[in-house]
């Protein structure tokens, strides 16, 4: 099936935190946003980060990252009095736990910046999630930049992480959404968060969903069992588990499925075939240490077979 590999870049708009997962022995750069636009960058897209960071060795460790992997970097703000993203990790007895500090520059993303980068771009899909909402700052910048950027489609990641969400935010999220990404848990909470009825079906969920926020499609992950979405036709597509994969760890596989799924979206690949994709993709980082790849041989394989 052709696809965009080899056609001009097209340009995506990310918004959200990007920060440090801070471990025991040291310090990788992470976050939603940032892990999605390396992999988009990997596919041959144009992905713009809007973000903000500290004046701090952890910018320089991000930038350095973007450096190497030919990334953007005109919307990286700095800012300084708030440090860089910061999520401390700790390994237990019962696996790791971690803290999302409060009060980090990505909460302090400027309006006005954001608009001007974002005016500059015509982009083809804006990427935004919940975490770096939790600031009215934020809030602000990214209403900015949903302004300047229609009418190109928005995906939107739920990202439930207690306690830096709430109702609100929650569904003014949606309803400037056309694309939600959930997980399993995600998708169970939303009635309850938006002022839905109760319901325990995945699917009457998902459907109410589409109607109340006029949504283009709901996708959901489930794991190891797979993925599914349902979209306004009333058509779903499904695609299940991958068996005998290996996994080291599981950080970042659905960031790797959410840029997998604006690839293929954007290359106009039929939902089955980018549900089964995305999950290939996802599968396969787990059977590597942290969220990204340290080297770009990760993605030739899959560029290969897309082509």
């Amino acid at each position: 099936m052709p696809t965009d590999l080899d056609k001009p870049a097209k340009d995506i708009i990310l918004f959200g935190e990007a920060l440090v997962d801070v471990f025991p022995d040291g310090a990788v750069v992470g976050g939603a946003p940032f892990n999605v636009a390396r992999h988009l960058q990997a596919f041959g897209l144009h992905p713009v980060l809007i973000t903000r960071t500290g004046d701090d060795q952890y910018r320089d460790k991000l930038i350095q990252l973007m450096d190497a992997f030919a990334m953007s970097t005109a919307g990286i703000q700095c800012d300084a009095h708030y440090p860089t993203g910061q999520v401390r990790v700790e390994f237990g007895e019962n696996g790791h736990t971690f803290e999302i500090l409060p009060d980090q520059a990505y909460d302090f993303i400027d309006p006005a910046a954001a608009a001007e980068v974002a005016s500059s771009i015509q982009p083809d899909l804006v990427y935004f999630g919940t975490l770096a909402q939790r600031h009215e700052t934020s809030r602000a910048a990214l209403r900015e930049i949903l302004h300047h950027s229609r009418p190109s489609p928005r995906l939107l990641d739920i990202n439930l992480r207690e306690p830096w969400y709430t109702p609100q935010i929650v569904r003014d999220s949606l309803l400037h959404a056309d694309y939600v990404k959930v997980n399993e848990d995600e998708l169970t909470a939303l009635p309850g968060l938006t002022g839905l009825p109760a319901m325990h079906d995945a699917r009457d969920i998902a459907q109410r969903l589409l109607e109340e926020f006029q949504l283009q499609a709901v996708l959901v992950t489930c794991g190891g069992e797979g993925a599914w979405l349902l979209d306004r036709s009333g058509a779903m597509a499904h695609t299940g588990g991958i068996e005998n994969v290996s996994i080291k760890d599981t950080v970042g596989a659905g960031d790797g499925f959410s840029a997998v799924f604006i690839f293929g979206m954007l290359s106009g690949w039929p939902e089955a075939l980018l549900l089964k994709r995305a999950n290939q993709f996802a599968a396969t980082l787990c059977g590597i240490r942290g969220a990204i790849p340290d080297s770009s041989e990760f993605y030739q394989p899959f560029i290969d077979a897309w082509k």
